[in-house]
Order: structure tokens, then sequence, then C-alpha cells
């Protein structure tokens, strides 16, 4: 009879119980990967944030998932609550453009809506996924992450609930759009692995059900907002764009002493319906509306936050609790809350971004009243940073000339009004406020003034590029060391010089029998400085040798073509770039033949359109829309068209080096 030994049966007994698990582990995993990845999308948006005194462009990408077979997407407000264009890749790779329907910076959530019309003929319908209880999550549930992470393809990663209630280590250090994320948001932890990219993708459980929306990576775990909160806002933003909420100018924090029960009042805003209903700071609370309310560890905050904001603006709030022992009654009325920050604007003629207060926002500023626009960022070259003194960001402008300034929307019709058939700036007298001070200044508001360039087009040209005939040099082409002159080292096309019948490699010593005192690296201008000297149609002579034979020739000069600071350019306003018509030098370098038109791209913006479309400076602009340009008219009367027709994208054709490729430009004309 054989005899194992006892280990031996304990691991053959831990092997086939492995296996089982791994067996039932991969059906789990399959059936929620069935369940929801057709539902997951890849997410590129391009966004614009204000900074530097610009609306800067930027491209990312996230994820997200669909919630309903109308098309609604669910994903994070870092993701695309800022977005001008958004673009979403299903499953099966089709993509489809989508619209943001609304955002909410407090939980970091956004809703999009894709746009089902454009998609192709016999397209299959769309896959959804649905909200499971998150109330029902409990440590140690199997769970599986799901999103397309550093703007790859969909995949997934398997985990478990570590958490229940994660929130931030630090109070306010997760902030967007000046929200504190972490007012409202318990984070479901686990640690299924997510990277960039995962960010709005869902946290899935073994049904296939969302129970989370992924959102930050802390160390190794993960942090998805709770199903049951992005069910509630999501189905908020759907229905009017935006999430209402409630405010009463309270700021709470848990208490400090654990033998109490409550909310500690840590402080009261000014003139907030708190304030006016007699609370202060120390002040305990222990019911809110009827409910009994008890903080004491920060993870519990979040509850009583989402209470109070969640109250229906106007109702009459009454809360009791205790002020050193002794009972309180308080009572109030909620008002709307409004967002910490508006959104901000680009105002070009002053180089500066600017927004409209919120009553949140004035009341931090601790001023009067939310009138005035508020300087976001200014452009270190632009007018308003040049003025003396300058305007800097958190300034408050309050005056054009003699006209108030209540918003931006009467910043925008002032200057419009200033500007209007200018094509100079214009001295403008600005009122603004900084630091409780009152402040003056002249902004030179309006169109750049044109740099004046020196003129050189009327110097004579050869047409010849040169090197100096040093000592070490000459020396070494078997010359006298005290030899002066230059060496040829290439000749343009089509130039005085290749129809003299100069060549590469000819040794010139003198001019009109003067001397090129040149022997050293540094006199490298003399040759050139001893042309200009002669009139444009003037005929010289040089002398010198090739291939050790004497060189004796006459070479007649032309007029020097324009330099590439003398010849037309433009800058368009709104795609933020520079094009130029191309120099003599552009052509040699490039190799373009004679009947080969293109402009020269002289500057990108960095953060604009044309850069985000991949637009690059040194490029040839060969095409616009099928369009060949020959001259910087031909491009200013294309945009000028474009601009008014305003299509979804336009295509560049260009040219970058020995390549060639087409770019697609895609701007937000509001």
């Amino acid at each position: 009879m054989l005899r194992l030994n006892p280990w031996i049966i304990v691991a053959i007994l831990i092997g086939l119980h492995d296996q089982s698990w791994a067996k039932e582990t991969k059906l789990t995993v399959n059936d929620a990967v069935d369940a929801v990845f057709p539902s997951i999308v890849r997410i590129e948006v391009v966004s614009e944030i204000g900074s530097g005194g610009r609306m800067k462009k930027s491209r990312a990408t996230g994820s997200g998932v669909i919630i309903s077979k109308e098309g609604v997407v669910i994903t994070n407000h870092h993701v695309a609550g800022k977005a001008t264009r958004i673009t979403c890749r299903l499953s099966d790779g089709e993509e489809v453009m989508a619209d943001l329907l609304g955002a909410d910076p407090m939980t970091d959530l956004a809703v999009l809506l894709l746009r089902l019309e454009d998609r192709r003929k016999g397209a299959p319908e769309l896959a959804y996924a649905d909200f499971a209880n998150s109330d029902e999550v409990e440590v140690g549930d199997l769970c599986f992450a799901m999103g397309s992470p550093a703007g790859l393809s969909q995949s997934v990663t398997r985990g478990i609930i570590s958490n229940v209630a994660m929130i931030s280590p630090r109070s306010g250090s997760f902030r967007l759009d000046g929200e504190s994320v972490g007012e409202l948001v318990r984070w479901l932890g686990h640690d299924a692995v997510i990277f960039p990219g995962n960010s709005g993708g869902p946290l899935v459980n073994e049904k296939g059900e969302i129970i989370g929306i992924n959102e930050v990576g802390i160390g190794s775990l993960g942090g998805a907002i709770p199903a049951n909160l992005a069910k509630s806002i999501s189905s908020e933003l759907i229905r009017s764009g935006y999430v209402s909420r409630s405010w009463t100018g309270l700021e709470c924090q848990p208490v400090l002493d654990s033998n109490q029960s409550g909310i500690l009042v840590a402080g009261v805003i000014e003139d907030s319906p708190a304030d006016k209903a007699g609370f202060v700071p120390g002040d305990l609370i222990q019911t809110f509306s009827g409910k009994k309310v008890s903080a004491l560890i920060p993870e519990e905050l979040p509850l009583f936050n989402q209470l109070a904001y969640g109250m229906k603006i106007g109702r009459r709030v009454v809360s009791t609790g205790l002020r050193n022992g002794k009972k309180m009654t308080w009572k109030f009325k909620t008002e709307r809350r409004e967002p910490a920050y508006a959104k901000e604007s680009e105002l070009k003629s002053w180089g500066i971004t600017a927004r409209n207060f919120t009553l949140m926002s004035s009341l931090e500023a601790r001023r009067k009243n939310p009138t005035g626009a508020q300087v976001h960022s200014v452009n270190r070259g632009g007018p308003s940073a040049s003025a003396k003194p300058s305007l800097l960001p958190g300034d408050v402008i309050e005056k054009i000339g003699e006209e108030r300034i209540n918003s931006t929307e009467d910043l925008f019709r002032i200057t419009h009004k200033i500007t209007r058939g200018k094509t100079k700036p214009v001295p403008t007298l600005v009122t603004f406020e900084r630091d409780q001070a009152i402040l003056l200044s002249v902004i030179n508001i309006g169109p750049e003034n044109e740099e004046n360039q020196p003129l050189q087009a009327w110097k004579p040209w050869l047409g010849v590029f040169t090197q100096v005939l040093t000592r070490e040099l000459s020396e070494a082409l078997e010359l006298p060391r005290s030899t002066r002159g230059v060496r040829i080292a290439q000749v343009f096309p089509e130039t005085p010089a290749e129809r003299g019948g100069l060549t590469v490699g000819d040794l010139i010593f003198r001019i009109d029998d003067q001397i090129i005192s040149a022997y050293r690296t540094e006199d490298s201008e003399i040759f050139g400085n001893m042309i200009k000297e002669y009139r444009t149609d003037s005929t010289i002579r040089l002398q010198g040798l090739r291939n050790a034979m004497p060189l004796d020739i006459n070479v007649t000069l032309e007029k020097r073509p324009p330099p590439p600071n003398e010849l037309p350019d433009h800058k368009d306003e709104l795609f933020e770039f520079t094009v130029r018509e191309l120099s003599f030098g552009d052509r040699v370098v490039a190799r373009l033949k004679t009947n080969q038109h293109a402009l020269m791209v002289d500057h990108v913006e960095s953060a604009g359109w044309a850069e985000l479309a991949g637009l690059r400076q040194g490029d040839l602009l060969l095409e616009i829309e099928g369009n060949s340009l020959r001259k910087i008219s031909c491009f200013k009367t294309k945009m000028n068209e474009l601009n008014t027709q305003q299509p979804k994208r336009i295509v560049f054709f260009v040219q970058r080096g020995i390549h060639t490729l087409y770019l697609e430009l895609e701007p937000d004309w509001q």
C-alpha cells in the first residue's frame, strides 16, 4: 500500500482548491467584462483654460461609460468639464462626437451625450451599463476597474474594495474650479490598478454593475465616486445641465471632544443665512432640519455636507444644538449656492483673461458687491502688462474712461466700441481696484503696432556663401600663410554669381584690385561689406585662383532679394499662428522649384488651435482646403472666407522637410 506524505496531500488539496478558485474567478471576470466592457468609451477632449493672458488649448484623453441607450456617457469633470470638443471611441473602434450636457466640479462628475445621428448607417445598438446600490458595497468585495489608461484601448484590472469611506488626507487638497471635491465625496477605495487616463471609467462589481466612477489614485489605491452619488448627480446634470445646491454660510468640522455628539461650527460667512440666524464659531450642531447629525472623524463630515447642500433652495431650516453647554435653536432660510468661480474669457486687445464675480468669489475677495471684471491672468508681453502700473491677476477693472464696468460683458462691449475700425492701439484710461486701493493706468488697447524694420533690399547681391581663408586653411591648401581672402562655399541658383560663372571652391583674393583683408574667422563679414559698397547694377572684377590656376572674372551685381523681415506676413488671431511669404533663402533651403507656391509658417503660438493641430514653426503651408497659396493676400482671403463659413474642420496641406502631411484644424468658432 502506497503511503503519501501528509504535506503532499495538503499541497494537492490546496492546488485543487486554487484551480477551482481560479476557474471561478475567471468566470466572474468574464461575466463582469461581458456585461460592461462594450459600454466603455475612450474620451478625447480639446479644452481651453485661461493662462498667461490667453485661453490656452490642450488635448487630453480619459475614460467614460455609457449609461443609457440614448447615448448618455458619465465621466469626470476633470476629463471633460472644460471641453470645447469631445470625441468618444466605442469598444469596437467607432468614433462618435459628443456634447457636454453638464459638469459638476464639487463631485468631479460630467455627463456627455453622444451624437447618435452622426453614426454610420447600420451601426449596432449601443451597449450600456447599469448602476448598483453602492451603499451595499463592503470591504473585501471583488471589483474591476475599466477604462482607457494613457489613451490606449479599453482595459480591465481586478482588485478588492479596501475602504468604503476614503477621503483626501488633507482637507481642501483636491480642488476643481475653486471647489473642494472632498466636501461631498467619500471614495470607494480599491486596489484594482488604475493609471492616468482611467479617470471617468467605471468600477464594476461581480454582477457587471457600476459601483463607482474612478477618479483618483492615492499611492497604490484607487478612489471611485460611489455609484449612488454619481447616479444622483448625473440625473440632475442630464435634466438641467448643472447641480442646484443650497448655501448656508456654515463651515463645519468634526468635534474636538470625542465625548460630544454633533458637528462643530468652525466658521460663519459674514451676511450669510447662518450669520443672520446667529450661528457663531464654537457652536455644536446636533440636529439639522429634523435629522440628527454628528461627525467624530473627517470621514463623516461629507455626509453632513451632502445633507446641507442638498436642501431645497429657499427652504426654512430649523437646527438645534449647544453653545457652551446651553441648548440653542437656529432658524434660517437657505439661499442658492453659486459656483466658486465664473468661467474666464480672453480679451486679445488687452492681453488678459478676465471673469465675472460669483457670490463666493466676491466674498473671497472681500468685495462689497460682485460688480466689476476680475483679471484672471495677464500676458507678460501684452498691453496690460506694459502699462504703468500694469494689471495683475486679481485686479478688478471698474471703469474704462468714465463708463462703469459691472461685468465682463461690459468690458467686451466697451472695448469693441473703442477699437472698432482702429489700426493702431488706443491709449485708454482704466480705473481698477487692487487690495482696496483705487488705481489709474493708461493701457494701449487694440491692434499691435507694426515694427519699423530697416529696408535692406536695395543693397547689392552676389549670391554666394563664403568662408574665410584662415592661416590654417591657407597652409592646408598649400598657400602662403599671409594669404588674405575667401573661399566660395556655395553658389546660389539664379544669382549674379551663377550667371557670372563662379563655382564652389574658387578662391577670391581681390575685388577690383582691392585686397580682401580677411584671415580670421571673425572676418567673415568683410567680403560682404565690400560688396555692399557698390551700386546694385555695378560690374565688379574678382581675382583669385581656381584649381591652382589664376582666376579673373567679371560679375554684374543685382538688387538683393528681400530678407524674411521685409516680406509680407499675417498673424491669424483665431488660430494663433503667423505666416509670411517665402524668402530667397527659404526656397534654397527647402529646394523648392521656381513655380512651387507656399507660405512659410513663421510662428506658432503655444497652446493655440494651430499648435493643437500639429502645425510647427518652419512648416511650408502649401494649401488650405485644396487652395494653393501664392501670396499673403490669398491666405487672408481664404481665412476670411472660412471665418464666415465656420466649417467644423479646416484641412491644411503642409511640407515639413522632405515630408508632406495633412493637418486638421478644428476651431471652437464660438
